[in-house]
């Protein structure tokens, strides 16, 4: 009985489901914060540049 916990706790230390879910949500996440903050100076250099071409005209 003890040997098929073993090789059971074993068999569940080997797996690697859990850590690539976690691998997946840090990069997932990453991604994520590259896309907000290309977004914000995307929204930051657009609003100069209409800003400018206003005061141009």
């Amino acid at each position: 009985m003890n040997t098929r916990r073993i090789v059971r706790r074993a068999q569940w230390a080997v797996r690697e489901g859990g850590a690539t879910a976690v691998e997946y949500a840090l990069m997932a996440s990453l991604v994520a914060i590259v896309i907000i903050a290309a977004v914000i100076m995307l929204g930051t250099n657009l609003s100069n540049f209409f800003n400018d071409a206003a005061t141009k005209v």
